[in-house]
């Protein structure tokens, strides 16, 4: 169930994976043909695996990080990896660059300009769940907008902090 108070948007599983169906039928309607996906780990990976299950194209995995402060709460330098893993062959062609949410928009833009520049790629365009109101970048397709950029809860952060002692725990019996 999504639940927002205009400083926290809490999502369940069933409303994440909805949310994901609904931008397939986003890019769907537009009518764009991609040949690839490329999906920013690791906020993006869930998305990317079901767009790409959807659209039955190949899924390309790119791995940036800038939330590791304060829990992972605080935005700090943003780190690109230099490698992009593909199944086969390099990325090229159409491709859907694919992530959770536009958030400060700093690694969309810093990741669409790397990827521009790459002469193998002819056309790009990304894809989110969530715009947020204090981004700087805006994505070709997304889902929702959020003007009051409040922080979002999503259902696989649970994992954040549970370890296999507290796993253990829980499977006990």
């Amino acid at each position: 169930m999504l639940t927002d108070d205009g400083k926290h948007l809490y999502v369940s599983w069933d409303d994440y994976h909805h949310l994901i169906e609904r931008l397939a039928l986003k890019v769907h309607a537009s009518g764009w043909e991609f040949d690839q996906i490329l999906c920013l780990a690791r906020g993006g990976m869930r998305p990317g695996d079901m767009l790409s299950r959807i659209f039955d194209r190949p899924l390309g995995i790119m791995s940036t990080s800038s939330y590791r402060d304060d829990g992972g709460t605080l935005q700090g330098r943003l780190d690109m990896a230099q490698y992009i893993t593909m199944p086969k062959g390099e990325l090229a062609g159409r491709v859907l660059l694919v992530d959770d949410l536009a958030d400060s928009g700093v690694t969309l833009r810093a990741v669409v300009d790397r990827l521009r520049a790459m002469p193998a790629i002819v056309e790009l365009r990304s894809a989110v769940i969530w715009v947020k109101g204090a981004s700087s970048y805006a994505p070709d397709f997304h889902v929702e907008t959020l003007p009051t950029s409040p922080w979002i809860h999503q259902p696989f952060e649970a994992y954040d902090t549970l370890r296999p002692a507290d796993l253990l725990k829980r499977h006990k019996g």
